[in-house]
């Protein structure tokens, strides 16, 4: 069967879940991959309340929708990075505490290790599941980064620079990560410029930061690397075994007046002037067709979830439009040889 099409809910986080249920629904979705912000998903009560969980669960099928990943971007957002006010606006007031950066950080890894927890409940619970290990339970996010100031390399940057921050990051994810083993859930990066890792060269340099470990992977987004300029499909074939999820975002590029580049210019989206911006799926530039065949090649089986943004349309009609494209695109991949029926055996 045809992956499952969902919606991330990021996006609509102004909307309580109970509104924004039956609006996925009648827009075409599955199911949501549901935010650790607005009220759609709270890791505190997940963790310690079977009762939660089990009302989320029948919220969702209410209206004939189901879940297979949560999202925690904005706590993951605060382990490794450098602190400032804008970390305020999105960080749970018990996260940010007095804003002290340290603590801030620590705070932050303490609530991305719950969330491993707190999807272990909530995937337990879910109705009508098998054995505990009959699926993968993911949590998707960010993880920020102590050199991503350092991008563009003056002052002078050198490796042992760089090194560190791929050191500091291996020191607060690792026991992250063995918090992740220890509930049976995979942690799964949106490879994104802001994070420790950004293209295909900086994810393979963030597994080696973490020594390999199993349950880091990635929740795999085309928009970010394709207008970097990073083969977004070579993306896929290079970490296939560790794409825990996918995003289905769009992105054009090329399409502004030369007066910005790719480092955005300090403009806002939607900007005229600007060199890329995210659109609706199917309305930019990303070839999905190239990527559907990439991750039927690797054996990716989990959905496909939409990450609606374009700020120049509105969104339940974009949210709409890309769920039909997307159950439209996507096609099971083939478990004969279609030139095996020319062998006389075979007939």
């Amino acid at each position: 069967m045809p992956r499952p099409v969902t919606l991330f809910t990021g996006q609509w986080a102004d909307l309580p879940l109970e509104k924004l249920a039956p609006l996925a629904k009648s827009m075409g979705y599955d199911g949501l991959e549901l935010a650790c912000w607005g009220d759609h998903f709270d890791v505190d009560q997940a963790a310690r309340s079977k009762a939660y969980v089990k009302a989320k669960w029948e919220l969702l099928a209410d209206h004939g929708l189901t879940c297979f990943a949560i999202s925690s971007h904005l706590v993951g957002q605060a382990v490794c990075d450098l602190i400032d006010e804008r970390h305020k606006a999105i960080l749970p007031p018990d996260v940010w505490g007095d804003g002290k950066p340290e603590g801030v950080r620590k705070r932050a890894a303490k609530k991305l290790a719950l969330a491993a927890k707190a999807a272990r409940a909530f995937f337990d619970a879910k109705p009508g599941r098998g054995k505990r290990d009959d699926f993968p339970a993911v949590v998707n996010g960010f993880t920020g980064s102590s050199i991503w100031h350092s991008i563009y390399a003056f002052p002078p940057t050198s490796q042992e620079y760089w090194n560190a921050g791929y050191a500091d990051f291996g020191k607060r994810f690792g026991p992250i990560l063995d918090t992740f083993e220890k509930h049976n859930v995979n942690f799964a990066l949106e490879v994104h410029p802001t994070e420790i890792a950004f293209d295909i060269v900086t994810a393979a340099r963030a597994i080696d930061a973490v020594k390999g470990h199993k349950r880091f992977g990635f929740n795999y987004d085309p928009s970010h690397l394709a207008y970097q300029g990073v083969d977004y499909v070579k993306f896929i074939r290079d970490f296939g075994s560790r794409i825990f999820h996918c995003h289905i975002k769009d992105v054009w590029w090329g399409h502004g007046n030369g007066d910005v580049g790719v480092f955005g210019g300090h403009t806002t989206f939607g900007d005229a002037r600007r060199a890329w911006d995210f659109r609706s799926v199917g309305r930019g530039d990303v070839k999905f067709e190239d990527i559907i065949v990439a991750l039927n090649d690797t054996g990716y089986a989990g959905p496909l979830s939409v990450e609606w943004e374009d700020i120049r349309m509105d969104r339940v009609h974009g949210a709409t439009e890309s769920a039909a494209y997307v159950r439209k695109l996507d096609f099971p991949r083939s478990d004969v040889a279609f030139d095996a029926a020319f062998d006389k055996k075979n007939q």
